[in-house]
């Protein structure tokens, strides 16, 4: 465990996916993870650079003990749910968790002091782009309730900052993926929804993976969509951090690789590193989903300093196949 010399950091959601490994990545810079998670998708497994605090973002008192106990310095806020199509049948709960959630936090984060926030925000907050690639000008206009829960919790932090005096930045990410190239921590959600964990089950001889349309307005029919690697994503989640302590304003940041594929062009990806032919099956489109979703992340770039490590979709497949290999024994992150 990391002595934390630059600060104590809480962050949200830390026993999962993207939360872990900032949390990696917070501990390496010098920071002291505390990782605040209900483990309602998360694993203790993951939760190796820093404590594990068990607790409900919708729970302000246990938000205050936690911030009592640590005195953060700064919150990463990464605890969320995220699945577009479960957001379609079940909107309450994407409002509760996403909006009120977040609106919990930061109060909390005012009443103790805490002037930096780094908010784990979205692309689906543009809905369906006027223009490729989506740079931060581009019109927010979500078209599930996914992406309007996040536009809320957005809109609520800048709020915050502009009436007492915090700092935030809102890092608008695109499709996370890959894994921990040292192998520590991984993608395992519990049921997975993610395409790329899919398809290298389905390599592995699981079931088939089932591509939700081939119907839209690409080249060859299927979703478009911007893959960045999850260690990409915790370094900006840092740098970011960083930067508000030098005194930056903050604001809003897209990150991604700039670079769209397929899920068609995916399977390809996931083919060539397994050596194994990924079977599918196909269905009609699922609700809420836009046609294709490419970054600018030029401003990011400048603002933080930050590019991509893994440019490149074959690598980012083959850090997630490694960890798929070695997490076929047990617990990983999710």
């Amino acid at each position: 465990m990391n002595g934390g010399d630059r600060g104590r950091v809480l962050v949200t959601g830390g026993a999962g996916y993207i939360g872990a490994h900032a949390c990696k990545a917070l501990a390496r810079a010098g920071y002291l993870p505390v990782a605040f998670d209900d483990l309602s998708q998360g694993h203790v497994a993951a939760v190796r650079w820093g404590p594990l605090e068990r607790g409900d973002i919708l729970d302000r008192g246990r938000l205050d003990e936690v911030m009592s106990r640590y005195g953060p310095s700064a919150v990463l806020h990464f605890a969320a749910v995220a699945d577009v199509a479960e957001s379609v049948a079940d909107p309450g709960r994407y409002h509760r968790i996403n909006a009120a959630g977040s609106l919990n936090l930061l109060e909390a984060a005012r009443d103790h002091g805490v002037g930096r926030f780094v908010l784990s925000s979205t692309c689906a907050t543009y809905g369906t782009p006027d223009r490729l690639p989506i740079d931060e000008d581009m019109p927010q206009r979500p078209i599930n309730p996914y992406g309007a829960s996040k536009l809320s919790a957005e809109r609520m932090t800048a709020d915050f900052c502009a009436a007492h005096g915090m700092r935030a930045f809102a890092l608008r990410y695109f499709n996370a993926a890959g894994a921990d190239p040292d192998g520590e921590i991984g993608e395992d959600h519990a049921p997975e929804t993610h395409l790329i964990p899919l398809l290298l089950a389905a390599a592995a001889g699981g079931a088939d993976l089932r591509i939700n349309g081939m119907d839209f307005d690409t080249p060859d029919g299927t979703c478009i969509r911007d893959y960045v690697h999850v260690s990409d994503l915790a370094a900006a989640h840092v740098a970011a951090l960083m930067r508000l302590e030098e005194g930056h304003p903050g604001g809003a940041l897209n990150l991604g690789r700039g670079e769209g594929a397929s899920i068609l062009e995916v399977v390809r990806a996931v083919e060539r590193i397994t050596g194994t032919r990924v079977p599918f099956v196909v269905g009609p489109r699922r609700a809420g989903d836009p046609a294709a979703l490419v970054s600018d992340a030029s401003r990011a770039r400048v603002a933080l300093g930050w590019k991509p490590e893994f440019p490149d979709l074959d690598e980012i497949v083959r850090t997630a196949w490694a960890w798929h290999r070695r997490a076929a024994a047990p617990a990983g992150a999710g």
